[in-house]
């Protein structure tokens, strides 16, 4: 399969496996890339983390980043991404431009970036020679970055896990306007797990797909099998939303400690001192890299768990959306000739 986006990243698939906090390492990010998607590593789980949380302790900050940069390029002779996440308490840090730094210093092939427009860093990726995907909720937003020069964007429709923005425009409107608005190549994200949704949304312009929560169900995925479970267990009511009244919304897995969080916020709404103790990014990760506990903490995953049936390999996955694709595509042939 050949289109702009397969001929920008350098991959055999239109497929690319979006960033994810605690799951986002060299191994899952070589695995998509082996299957011929295009793997991306996260680089705030890495950037941020204290040392012990590493999988390569002992390098501080950035350096784990580069480190696990480096393992990736063990893993995999393929074309591989980065995500990096411009928050607000990172934007005047010294830490967002030690990232930065790296990320070109190892001449990572493709930065998906989300989060605050940042010009500055994507003058300097672009420079050097990388190519820049980046993640929006809207189409006002993707329409500036556009201008700004990236070379594609990922438009992350309101089913998706994490955050979907404040606007709760679905992807049915988004892409569809984003078909006939933008000229850069854009992949579908949010609430994608299969093959006939890809066919869809090429139907509407996008050119591939960008998937989260269906690759944290893959054998390769560095997540507690319990996790893995639940999300196969699960239908697709098993998400809604928190941090609504923080502004800063966040689909999540559906449990008894993201009722709480809701119900704290409505008794205190803004007030995130009150959620702060569920809200914990070490409650996160302990559930996916120990206790396997679906339940104690908040986390993110979005619709698309309603598609999820089985945990195959990264490459089972690809083969498996591909072939759904082709059955699709297959089937809207005949209009062609209406």
């Amino acid at each position: 399969m050949k289109n702009r986006i397969t001929e920008m990243l350098g991959v055999e698939y239109p497929i690319v496996q979006g960033g994810m906090h605690y799951v986002g390492y060299a191994n899952m990010a070589a695995a998509v890339s082996n299957a011929g998607g295009l793997g991306i590593i996260t680089s705030l789980t890495l950037a941020l983390a204290p040392a012990e949380e590493s999988p390569h302790p002992g390098h501080a900050g950035a350096e784990k980043l580069r480190m696990e940069i480096r393992a990736c390029k063990q893993l995999t002779s393929k074309p591989f991404g980065v995500n990096v996440t411009k928050l607000p308490m990172l934007a005047a840090a010294d830490m967002f431009g030690e990232i930065v730094q790296v990320l070109i210093d190892e001449e990572v092939p493709v930065i998906e970036t989300a989060g605050s427009p940042m010009p500055e860093e994507w003058a300097a990726f672009k420079k050097a020679g990388m190519k820049i995907v980046h993640k929006c909720t809207s189409i006002r937003h993707a329409v500036s970055a556009q201008k700004s020069g990236v070379d594609a964007i990922s438009m992350d429709g309101f089913d998706c896990g994490g955050h979907p923005g404040e606007d709760d425009v679905g992807n049915w409107v988004l892409l569809a306007k984003a078909g006939k608005i933008l000229q850069i190549p854009f992949l579908a994200s949010g609430g994608v797990g299969c093959g006939e949704q890809m066919a869809a949304a090429i139907a509407m312009g996008a050119e591939g797909i960008n998937m989260g929560t269906r690759f944290m169900a893959t054998k390769e995925a560095p997540i507690h099998a319990n996790i893995k479970q639940a999300l196969v267990d699960t239908d697709e009511r098993g998400t809604h939303h928190v941090y609504r009244s923080l502004g800063n919304t966040e689909r999540v897995f559906r449990n008894p400690t993201t009722e709480k969080v809701n119900a704290l916020e409505s008794e205190f709404p803004g007030d995130f001192s009150k959620i702060a103790h569920l809200a914990k990014g070490v409650n996160y990760k302990k559930s996916f890299q120990e206790t396997g506990d679906a339940q104690s903490s908040v986390w993110s995953c979005g619709t698309s768990i309603g598609l999820i049936e089985d945990v195959p390999t990264c490459h089972e996955l690809i083969q498996t959306i591909m072939s759904e694709y082709e059955q699709a595509a297959r089937r809207l042939a005949p209009s062609s000739s209406l």
